[in-house]
């Protein structure tokens, strides 16, 4: 007998149950199917544990900078490794914790424990069991990348689905892959005591697309560890742990953290018995402003979609996913939903960062750059952390700020103060008229924005006041 139900939202992580947060304020007939470990990426194995590695291994480092400030001792600190990831993974539990605190209470009817797989447009079987559904939610996450040539390897790789297990560190490790986890990871380790080599095929980190921004952080960065960059990595067993070559480099490492990016978990859940329609990543193609799947009554959300695979935008994707899963079912149109300006933050220090468009969607003829370097930026002198850049791309017709990418100090919140104001739809003339304390991090992004103003035709000696 098949059951039938309103909504069936396959996967309860993030996107998940943000979907289910909206469904159940219309329906109690849905149900949450779930296969694996209960419990968010973000909180389990992603930004939430990650962030603890970092701040730990950021408040050891800091102590490299106690000899020009007068303190002494600096040499007698010291690390207990094991005692730093058990900190990790308590902090790790809680996060967790929290998230579990949603499906804890869910019953048997409403939350299964298992993997779906469609059996038709409207129908999934899970169990043993087939349930048809008004609307299907796909919200099945995604799984780090590991090469199948690295098979005979596994042993020594580790990606974040086991790296917050470690009990503790080797004593050595090559990070391949060099976005956002890698970078974090690959810098917390090397200021833990690890010995890290950081390799990517590709000539830039963290998927910058600015030279400037991208040199300032080779240069930052490579400082602590090596960067191997533009060459793919090949790896070799010999005595003594993993060879590891890109180009005319090698080294001999314990392990290897493979940061290759994630795989949306779509394979096993059958999307060939129905008319969903892929691209030729293998994505089902969708609306991203409905999150509708073609005009079937399939919704997508989070990281499945390979979209934008970050915490915010699952929630946004899975409250749009929701809203209109219920507008379906009671027979009412799908609406569209603004989508939020791009923000991507990586926490390695100094952090980089993006908001809104980057140069690549970006005609350079209609645009001024406003540049800062944070040498001269007081507070950053202050913090010790004055090796930086902020570059604004602008119009040159009306001064409308239209993105940023930065490497410096405190870019994780002059990130959201840009996103927040191409978001308003301001204006540098509208931002210079705010207010900037002295001195802040935030003085940097007043000097960026009046050297934007620099390039603009016009008398513009009066920016900051604002006439009655």
């Amino acid at each position: 007998m098949t059951r039938e139900v309103d909504v069936a939202i396959l996967g309860a992580g993030s996107a998940g149950l943000f979907v289910l947060s909206q469904v159940k304020r219309e329906t109690d007939n849905y149900v949450l199917i779930n296969g694996g470990e209960l419990g968010t990426t973000c909180a389990r194995v992603g930004c939430m544990p990650s962030k603890v590695l970092i701040q730990v291994a950021e408040d050891f480092h800091r102590k490299s900078i106690f000899d020009r400030e007068g303190i002494d001792g600096a040499e007698e600190l010291s690390v207990d490794v094991p005692a730093s990831m058990e900190h990790v993974q308590d902090l790790r539990d809680v996060f967790v914790d929290k998230t579990l605190s949603v499906t804890d209470m869910m019953d048997e009817t409403h939350l299964i424990d298992g993997y779906a797989k469609f059996i038709a447009n409207d129908t999934i079987e899970v169990n043993g069991e087939q349930i048809k559904a008004k609307c299907i939610v796909i919200a099945t996450g995604s799984t780090p990348v590991v090469p199948a040539a690295w098979e005979e390897f596994k042993e020594h790789i580790i990606t974040t689905d086991d790296f917050f297990e470690l009990e503790d560190l080797p004593a050595s490790m090559a990070v391949i892959g060099l976005g956002s986890i890698g970078l974090e990871i690959g810098q917390s380790m090397q200021r833990l005591g690890v010995a890290v080599t950081g390799v990517d095929q590709l000539a830039n980190v963290a998927k910058l697309e600015d030279d400037k921004v991208n040199e300032m952080a080779l240069t930052v960065i490579g400082r602590e560890m090596p960067l191997w960059l533009g060459e793919p990595a090949t790896l070799e067993a010999v005595d003594g742990g993993i060879q590891v070559t890109a180009g005319e480099n090698q080294v001999v490492v314990d392990k290897i953290f493979a940061s290759l990016g994630r795989k949306p978990n779509l394979e096993e859940i059958n999307l060939g018995v129905t008319d969903i329609v892929m691209d030729e990543a293998g994505i089902p193609i969708y609306d991203p402003l409905t999150m509708q799947v073609g005009d079937l009554p399939v919704f997508i959300a989070g990281d499945v979609n390979a979209d934008r695979p970050i915490l915010h935008e699952a929630g946004h994707e899975g409250r749009v996913a929701g809203c209109n899963v219920m507008h379906l079912v009671n027979s009412k149109p799908l609406e569209s939903f603004k989508r939020k300006v791009p923000i991507g933050i990586t926490f390695c220090d100094p952090n980089i960062a993006t908001a809104g468009a980057q140069l690549s969607e970006l005609d350079q003829d209609t645009i001024v750059i406003g540049e800062i370097q944070f040498a001269p930026v007081g507070r950053a002198l202050i913090i010790g952390k004055n090796r930086g850049v902020l570059r604004l791309y602008v119009r040159k017709t009306d001064g409308l700020l239209l993105g940023a990418s930065m490497c410096c100090v405190k870019a994780e919140n002059l990130a959201h103060l840009i996103a927040w104001s191409i978001q308003q739809g301001m204006t540098i003339f509208d931002i210079l008229k705010m207010p900037f304390y002295h001195p802040v991090i935030e003085e940097a992004l007043q000097a960026a924005l009046y050297n934007a103003l620099s390039q603009l035709d016009g008398d513009y000696h009066l920016v900051e006041l604002e006439r009655l």
